[in-house]
Formats: structure tokens, C-alpha cells, sequence
């Protein structure tokens, strides 16, 4: 009689947001997954530990580099929180500015998951594709902050600063012909606004290529369809959240059922699934983007309309204008304030969570009553997914195992904070 053993396998690291930092101990016998056993703890970076000693203004930028991908929609959590414990509430033009970003962040964050979750599978074009919209984005956070990815935009009482009035321009180089740059600052002529409002009305065609590619694709179809079947029940009591729950047939979105900033006002439909596996989350997402995009329109129509301040009016939480402070000796010493010493928050606790784009992300603030936070705990949307992979990888080829950690859209820096 052959003696049956069981092999244990190092998997990873394999998708390009788990760079070198996701380790998967898989159980196999032969090339069936009989257990998966994920590790984390190889990126810790300590960011609730280091937020006890920033102030709340310096921990924003921290919040870009968790969800690096997602930059703006991790700020937007966390401002929130401060914004409960001050008992404050931004200007309305700060909410939809907050609101377009953090649907273009969605939008952002879906070409990475979907150029990234092909190209693990196979499917190579697609991601050349996604990361040319990519770059438009990229323009508006630069625009907006000056930064292409960790904007620290967002602030507690509003944004940095109202949107730019022209957009930055491509200039001949001894790569690019004058011809070349002309074509490439066709759009760039006009405001951020109109640099935007061109992208909303592109953006349906390219998403239209993306589906041409892949969801009629029968080599896509036998990687996605059936695999990491998750039932609605199962799915709630594993805590999934945002595409990996709408996915599996579960109608919820923060967005809509418990709206914040002024997503009740804006009219868009929630996309969800029907069988739960790899290929309906696929659906999902790519249903989100055309959502998103329709957030994004009617933002740019009501931003046009409707000009206005972008930050709370109250120094002790907000800066004044540069040209008030170098005039006026009380805005000199509350900018100096402000910056050295940062705002004191109330004592008090508050729990402030956004529709992210890979599901629920929360921040949970505890503050006693000084310059800086007591205690910060992040609940990010991966941490639950990635729990869950071994239940999604049981009985599956390991094969199987990189189409799971594509459909998860997994980025270690949330995970494992």
C-alpha cells in the first residue's frame, strides 16, 4: 500500500499589492487545497501606535499609505471620526468634493483590482488598459494636492483647498514631439472641473473595453465562475463588507443605508450579485465603476453651480488664509497654535466608518480631551476577507488560490497596519 501524505507548501507572494508580504501555508493533497493557513504580520508598520503620538492633523497622511490604492476614502474615515468628537460638520461644497474624490478613488482602486486580478489569471492586455485611466486619476489627486497618490486632501472641517482653476500640462520633451504634447493637453485646457467632466464622459467606453476583454471571455468564465462560492448567511457571519458581501446576494451599502456627507442626495444604484463566486464579484466591481462614474457627474454638475467655502470657518480647528495670518497678529498665534501644538479634541469616543471601496473601513477614536489621540483602531475591509480564504480555498487546485486572492482585491498595507 502507498503511504498518503499530505504536503504543506509556502504560496506567495503572488498579487502585486501583496508584495513579498503575504504568506499562505497551504495544506495539499496532491493538487487539491485541503487547508489554507494565511500569515500576516510581515509589513506591521504600527500606524495606531504611531497615531498616539501625532497630533490629529499629522496622523492624516498616514491614513494614504494603509490602503495605498485607496488614498483619499481612508482619510475621509478618519476626519469623519475627529469631525463627530469636535461635533462639527464641513461645509456643504467640502461634502461633495469629499464625496467626487472618493468615488474617482473607487474608481481608481477597481482598475488597480481588475488590471492586477487578469493578469494573475492570465490576461495581460487588460491591465496595460486599466492603468491608462489610471493616469488621468492620478492627474486630478496631483492637481487637487499636488501629490499623485498620498494626498493628505482631506481635513477635519472641510479640504485643503477649493479645486484648481487649470490643470498641469504635458510639456515637449526630447521624448515627446510638440505634435504628441498638443494631442496629450487637448483635454487639460480648462479647469479641474473640466479636466473631470471629460473623464465621466469617456470612462463608460473604456469600461465597455474592459467587459469586450473579459466577461463573455470563456478562459476568464472557467478561472471565475464557481470558484469561492460564499452563501449570503456565510458571508455575513465571516463579516465580509462592500463587493466581496454585495457579491454574494447581500443588498448593503453604507452609501445608502447609513448615508454620511451627501450621498442621500445623489442618485445611484447599488450593485449586487447573485451566485457568489469570483465571477459575480467581478460583475460587481466593474457595475461599480459605471455607478461611481454617475456619483461623480452629478458632483461636477453641483460643484459648477454652487461656488462656496471649502473649510470650517472656526481657527481652532482649521488655518486661516495665508494672506490673514501675515496681516492680523491673533491669526498669526492661532496658525501657530494650530500647527505646533495641533486642535484639542473633546474627551469622548466616536466610531466613523465610509463605504470603501473593498468594503467597510472604520476608525475608531478615543480622545481624552488633549492634542492627540489616546487610542486609534482601524477596522479595515481586508482583514475579514483575508481571514476567510480559508474557508474560500478548501477543495480548490492552487490555481484556484490566485483567483481568490484577485477576487478578495487584497492590499497588505490595511491588513496588516
Amino acid at each position: 500500500m502507498a503511504e498518503i501524505r499530505n504536503y504543506t507548501l509556502n504560496f506567495g507572494p503572488q498579487h502585486p499589492a501583496a508584495h513579498g508580504v503575504l504568506r499562505l501555508v497551504l495544506e495539499l493533497d496532491g493538487e487539491v487545497i485541503e487547508r489554507a493557513d494565511p500569515h500576516v504580520g510581515l509589513l506591521h508598520r504600527a500606524t495606531e501606535k504611531l497615531a498616539e503620538h501625532k497630533t490629529f492633523l499629522q496622523s492624516v497622511p498616514y491614513m494614504d499609505r494603509l490602503d495605498y490604492v485607496s488614498m483619499m476614502c481612508n482619510e475621509h474615515a478618519y476626519v469623519l471620526a475627529i469631525e463627530k468628537l469636535l461635533g462639527i460638520t464641513p461645509p456643504i461644497r467640502a461634502q461633495y468634493i469629499r464625496v467626487m474624490f472618493d468615488e474617482l478613488t473607487r474608481i481608481l482602486n477597481h482598475l488597480l483590482w481588475l488590471g492586477a486580478h487578469a493578469l494573475d489569471i492570465g490576461a495581460m492586455t487588460v491591465f496595460l488598459y486599466c492603468f491608462r485611466e489610471r493616469e488621468d486619476i492620478m492627474d486630478m489627486y496631483e492637481a487637487v494636492s499636488g501629490a499623485r497618490m498620498h494626498a493628505a486632501y482631506y481635513r477635519p472641517g472641510g479640504v485643503y483647498r477649493d479645486l484648481p482653476d487649470k490643470m498641469p500640462q504635458y510639456e515637449p520633451s526630447p521624448y515627446k514631439s510638440a505634435e504628441e504634447v498638443r494631442r496629450l493637453n487637448e483635454n487639460r485646457q480648462g479647469s479641474l472641473l473640466d479636466f473631470i467632466e471629460d473623464f465621466t464622459n469617456r470612462f463608460p467606453a473604456y469600461v465597455d473595453e474592459y467587459e469586450t476583454l473579459l466577461t463573455d471571455n470563456r478562459i476568464w468564465k472557467q478561472r471565475t465562475v464557481g470558484i469561492g462560492v460564499v452563501s449570503p448567511e456565510r458571508a455575513k457571519a465571516l463579516g465580509f463588507t462592500g463587493p466581496m458581501l454585495r457579491g454574494s446576494g447581500v443588498v448593503w451599502d453604507l452609501r445608502r443605508h447609513q448615508p454620511y456627507e451627501v450621498y442621500d442626495q445623489l442618485d445611484f444604484d447599488i450593485a449586487v450579485g447573485v451566485n457568489g463566486d469570483c465571477y459575480d464579484r467581478y460583475l460587481v466591481r466593474i457595475e461599480e465603476m459605471r455607478q461611481a462614474n454617475r456619483i461623480v457627474k452629478q458632483c461636477v454638475d453641483w460643484l459648477r453651480k454652487n461656488p462656496g467655502p471649502v473649510m470650517i470657518d472656526n481657527h481652532k480647528v482649521a488655518p486661516p488664509s495665508r494672506a490673514a495670518m501675515k496681516g492680523n497678529m491673533e491669526e498669526l498665534i492661532h496658525h501657530f497654535k494650530l500647527f505646533t501644538e495641533g486642535m484639542h479634541v473633546p474627551e469622548g469616543e466616536a466610531y466613523a466608518a465610509v463605504e470603501h471601496p473593498k468594503g467597510e473601513f472604520g476608525i475608531y477614536l478615543i480622545s481624552d480631551g488633549a492634542n492627540k489621540p489616546y487610542r486609534m483602531k482601524i477596522r479595515p475591509a481586508g482583514f475579514t476577507h483575508m481571514a476567510a480564504l480559508d474557508e474560500l480555498a478548501r477543495g480548490h487546485m492552487i490555481a484556484d488560490v490566485v483567483a481568490l486572492i484577485g477576487t478578495i482585491d487584497i492590499v497588505f498595507g490595511d491588513i496588516d497596519r
